[in-house]
């Protein structure tokens, strides 16, 4: 190699240091960058050029470094990891956080809840046993029944509330889907095309990478590589981006969940009437939240999670009306004590029991109380109902022939099974957490930026551009003692 040719040497020398400092400048600045991934300068040594024959000039030195390119240092398996639990995390959140909002509106156990409205109902019951006709155990009877039948119908309109608005969080995530298969399939296009031309795109595959995992906490979609830049996002199989493509979806179903109509679902905006199959995510999610009850069949109660909480406040509003209802016809009033009155002491709507749950009587002369033909002060008809709270009742005059489950265990039942669930699905959603945690600690630990390397990459690129300097520095005092000296030995 001339000695011109060690200064093409320290050259390549010099942009290789000065393309490391760049990449690790830019490192740097991207330290608290969230979907950063670190880079990495990727050089390889130039060889000699060798000649074979008289003119050779023997064994020589490589010609120098190249810088071959920005290597991102990221992990498709670990991303992969991350996308799928992020999937599963993502489903399971949706489905426990509605739950404890229902849950959390039961007021369970507590002096605020049902169980101690209706032990405060039966009570009331006694109160009037010992006191037929008379105006103030009555009013204190009707007014807490009139608390009791309130409170039923908040609790089922709680319900109503959470599932309205996990519907509306449905239209939302619609929404950011569609987006970000959008984004997706525009960075493909800049992808591919910086890519084909020779340029970097670390970037844009960062920004890519961080939708691609959005989309799959949404939708559980799965990311297939084709090879040539771009990437294709599958969902239920079917591919809501393809290459430079997207394509977008359209919530569809009923807004309330006491509207006729189909269940809400997905449809592909392009092809109405074909259902998205929705396999994981929070959209799969609060899709399974919003399924109408099965109320008969080998499935019963098997529906969505919402419906079938509202309808056990149906059930239980219309048990406790027919339950009281039944004693309640057989008592007579204390105005008119021979026959039975057979009034009711409940009414409701029975389409929807829990929200239209109203107490009949208003004063105490519409309180059935005694057994028809004891008299006046008979308060027995009064007692059987106090004494259903503990699961007893009678059909006719006489000591209890029959035995009924008590409305408060009806409602203990409810509240026990629904607990259940919900600590169910806040487990699943723990461990899912922990498994999303993990996965994205992993990635971490792989692409993102440690200042402590970076610094010591700092410093190696430094002193390498010193020295690659130097040695330029010396082969140009030999070049110039070469060009300028020689011949003057002597003069």
């Amino acid at each position: 190699m001339s000695t011109f040719g060690g200064l093409n040497t320290a050259y390549t020398g010099l942009i290789a240091a000065r393309k490391g400092l760049e990449v690790v400048g830019q490192n740097i600045a991207n330290a608290n960058t969230q979907g950063y991934t670190r880079q990495r300068i990727t050089t390889s040594s130039v060889d000699a050029i060798s000649r074979v024959g008289p003119m050779s000039a023997g064994v020589q030195a490589g010609q120098g470094v190249t810088v071959d390119g920005v290597a991102r240092l990221g992990s498709a398996q670990l991303d992969a990891r991350v996308r799928s639990s992020a999937a599963v995390a993502g489903y399971s959140a949706v489905r426990s956080n509605a739950l404890t909002a229902v849950e959390g509106s039961m007021n369970e156990p507590g002096k605020n809840g049902l169980s101690a409205q209706l032990d405060e109902f039966w009570a009331g019951w006694h109160d009037v046993a010992n006191a037929p006709g008379e105006n103030a155990p009555a009013g204190v009877l009707l007014g807490q029944a009139g608390v009791l039948s309130t409170q039923i119908g908040q609790g089922y309109q709680a319900v109503a509330n959470q599932w309205s608005t996990t519907r509306n969080s449905v239209d939302g995530m619609v929404t950011e889907i569609n987006s970000a298969a959008t984004q997706v399939a525009a960075l493909n296009v800049q992808i591919r095309d910086a890519q084909t031309a020779g340029g970097g795109a670390n970037e844009l595959l960062d920004k890519r990478n961080s939708l691609t995992t959005t989309l799959a906490a949404l939708t559980g979609g799965t990311v297939v590589d084709r090879g040539d830049g771009t990437v294709d996002v599958l969902v239920g199989g079917n591919a809501l981006v393809s290459g430079d493509s997207a394509q977008k979806l359209v919530a569809i179903g009923a807004r309330t969940m006491i509207e006729a109509g189909s269940a809400p679902h997905v449809e592909w905006a392009a092809h109405p009437g074909t259902p998205v199959g929705v396999d994981g995510g929070e959209l799969a999610g609060a899709i399974s939240l919003l399924a109408p009850a099965v109320t008969s069949g080998a499935g019963t109660g098997t529906g969505g999670a919402l419906a079938e909480a509202a309808e056990s406040y149906n059930t239980f509003a219309r048990n406790l009306a027919d339950k009281v209802n039944a004693i309640h016809r057989t008592g007579s009033v204390s105005t008119n004590p021979t026959t039975a009155a057979g009034l009711d002491f409940f009414a409701y709507d029975p389409t929807r029991a829990a929200a239209s749950l109203t107490v009949v009587p208003t004063t105490a002369a519409g309180i059935a109380t005694g057994t028809p033909g004891s008299g006046a002060k008979d308060g027995s008809v009064a007692d059987t109902l106090a004494q259903l709270g503990a699961g007893k009742a009678v059909a006719s005059a006489g000591p209890p022939v029959s035995y009924v489950q008590s409305p408060s265990t009806d409602w203990s039942n409810f509240v026990t099974g629904f607990a259940v669930t919900t600590r169910t699905e806040l487990q699943h959603a723990s461990l899912a957490d922990l498994t999303s945690t993990a996965a994205v600690g992993a990635q971490l630990s792989n692409a993102s930026v440690d200042l402590d390397e970076e610094n010591v990459n700092l410093l190696m690129f430094q002193h390498a551009y010193q020295g690659a300097a130097r040695v330029m520095t010396a082969v140009d005092e030999m070049l110039d003692t070469l060009i300028n000296r020689t011949g003057l030995v002597g003069r």
